[in-house]
């Protein structure tokens, strides 16, 4: 018996491009505003989103700054990620205190300096972890969170797949076809928005944006007998992962011949634990990853200024979790409403500095 299969043309408003942070949020947000979309993404165990740990700080670097439109954003993140934790029935998001260890007198007095003041700074009265981390100056504690990746990507990817707006494949930017909509393979969109990641920075229709990427390394430890909710930071980080598991991380590197974990980082990393414990630790795994950033360290989005049928959602960086919400929900309002991008987040930027 002969059977003749018949692929039926699919139209939606969004074909969205990669499924990190990125195009999880972008897509969630477009879907709860009514819109219709398929969502692209060849799965890459080592992306960026897949192995990084979710934080979400209040402050950046060594100066103790509050991290750019942080009381603005926070709000958002919150309510979007206990929204998806509804949707998906699993744990997307926890709110968690990082202990800051304090490595110089200096350090102590900035903090004190900078976060006066500041609700969710302060100093602590006591000392749980003196018989594990090596804190001669002391620590500071800032409230900040974890959006749980690990639970996060997979549970929304299960989600696309339910509903039948995931395609598992490669995209192929020789099978776009360009006019009045998008047309890719069997799907005609209204708009495609790339969500690729560090792919992006090959993509042909954007590659006025300066992006810059960079290598970031981390392991996964167990630290026998050491537990906390609490995130612990100094010259590296340790989030919780479950009993005794940590991630450890991260490293920078700009150079690079290529994707895969190096005994360099290693070394480095496990200088920091050995800095940080006073107890010993095993390493169970090293994953490596490449993320992309953009010379001014804001996110970039947007429509194309020739194709307005092109946009990306992209840029995010170390604060992605907590910019994720915030940005996606203006992008959204932008496509669907024409309201105007903030000057320093649109791609029009890069597009405008090129001209001059």
């Amino acid at each position: 018996m002969l059977f003749i299969v018949i692929c039926v043309p699919m139209n939606v408003d969004f074909l969205i491009i990669g499924q990190g942070i990125a195009g999880t949020v972008l897509s969630h947000a477009l879907m709860e505003a009514g819109c219709s979309v398929m969502v692209m993404d060849e799965y890459k165990p080592n992306s960026a989103s897949r192995i990084a740990a979710g934080v979400i700080n209040p402050v950046s670097g060594r100066r103790f700054t509050v991290s750019w439109l942080y009381d603005d954003i926070y709000p958002v993140a919150v309510k979007t990620y206990q929204r998806l934790e509804q949707l998906l029935n699993v744990p997307v998001f926890r709110e968690r205190d990082i202990w800051n260890v304090l490595p110089s007198e200096q350090l102590k007095d900035a903090f004190m300096e900078r976060t006066s003041g500041l609700t969710y700074m302060h100093v602590p009265d006591n000392d749980p972890y003196d018989a594990f981390l090596h804190q001669p100056f002391g620590a500071a504690v800032i409230k900040g969170a974890t959006v749980l990746l690990h639970n996060l990507l997979p549970a929304w990817r299960n989600y696309l797949k339910q509903h039948h707006v995931l395609r598992e494949e490669r995209f192929n930017v020789n099978a776009l076809e360009i006019g009045e909509k998008i047309k890719y393979k069997d799907i005609t969109a209204n708009r495609i928005i790339f969500c690729e990641g560090s792919a992006t920075a090959s993509n042909p229709w954007f590659n006025n944006i300066p992006f810059l990427l960079n290598k970031g390394e981390v392991l996964k430890v167990r630290i026998p007998g050491f537990y906390t909710e609490d995130i612990v930071k100094r010259s590296i980080t340790l989030v919780p992962q479950e009993k005794d598991i940590y991630w450890v991380g991260a490293t920078f590197a700009w150079d690079y011949k290529d994707e895969l974990p190096t005994a360099e980082k290693r070394e480095y990393l496990e200088a920091g634990l050995q800095q940080l414990l006073k107890v010993p630790y095993e390493v169970l795994d090293q994953y490596a990853g490449v993320r992309p950033s953009g010379t001014d360290r804001r996110p970039m989005m947007g429509v194309h200024p020739e194709h307005p049928v092109l946009g990306i959602f992209n840029g995010l960086g170390t604060k992605g979790t907590s910019l994720a919400p915030a940005m996606a929900a203006q992008f959204v309002t932008h496509l669907l409403e024409d309201k105007p991008l903030w000057q320093e987040i649109d791609i029009k930027r890069f597009f405008n500095r090129r001209k001059g």
